[in-house]
């Protein structure tokens, strides 16, 4: 579907946005801190915290307190998908990692210096979860340290799309575990970005299947790692109300 007339894209995207809400506020948030520097409510220095492209729909409705950029592919849909996150509270800059990406990493770069950024390194077409090497070019060019984020839902539905876009079922579990902040030295190239890139697609592996395995149970454990749950789940709460 093609969206052109901006007043379409306009009502499609106030009604998208509203219906998102509805939907995931019904939904119960717990977070965990591998790291309380990683922790973007508290973090003054920005950083560039990673989700895949599937799991998308949940921070979308966590973060739209934090001041947060969030890079949105050109793709015939992308103003629409822009519009609704704007809604949401969110600035978008348009672009990819594999598409017209150089200039999307310069308004990146800039943003960065001001705010947090939000990035799927995976999209916009896969392969699923597999992370592209722009992420860690923009970290060794601005310095901010990258953050994995492993999110699940307990229950969802899967689209039948190349990244298997994650639905939650209303009402179901969701569970975030937010890595350790991983800093890239500056100026890389090359070889050296390859090397960055498997480190930190091994780290991202990791902590998402640690929450897919917290999410996956009847009742969460307690692990060290842990931030106070509670606190974490009140924070939370007070930014969507």
């Amino acid at each position: 579907m093609r969206l052109i007339q901006p007043r379409t894209v306009e009502f499609w995207a106030r009604f998208g946005a509203l219906v998102f809400r509805c939907w995931m506020r019904t939904c119960k948030y717990r977070f965990y801190f591998d790291d309380p520097a990683a922790d973007p409510r508290e973090q003054l220095k920005p950083g560039i915290y990673l989700m895949w492209h599937e799991m998308m729909l949940l921070p979308a409705q966590l973060g739209r307190q934090i001041p947060f950029s969030v890079l949105v592919s050109r793709h015939q849909d992308g103003e629409l998908i822009s519009r609704v996150l704007n809604l949401l509270g969110f600035a978008t800059v348009r672009g990819s990692t594999n598409r017209q990406g150089f200039s999307a990493l310069r308004e990146l770069m800039r943003q960065g210096k001001v705010t947090h950024l939000a990035i799927t390194p995976d999209g916009p077409r896969g392969p699923r979860r597999v992370l592209q090497p722009g992420c860690i070019f923009l970290a060794s060019r601005t310095g901010m340290p990258i953050i994995p984020i492993g999110l699940a839902f307990r229950d969802c539905w899967r689209a039948k799309s190349w990244d298997s876009m994650a639905v939650p079922v209303p009402g179901t579990e969701c569970r975030a575990i937010v890595g350790h902040p991983i800093n890239i030295p500056p100026d890389i190239s090359g070889d050296e970005i390859e090397r960055h890139r498997q480190l930190v697609q091994a780290e991202f592996d990791q902590v998402q299947s640690r929450a897919e395995a917290i999410a996956a149970r009847q009742y969460d454990s307690k692990p060290k790692t842990r931030l106070d749950a509670s606190a974490s789940y009140s924070a939370v709460t007070d930014m969507k109300s």
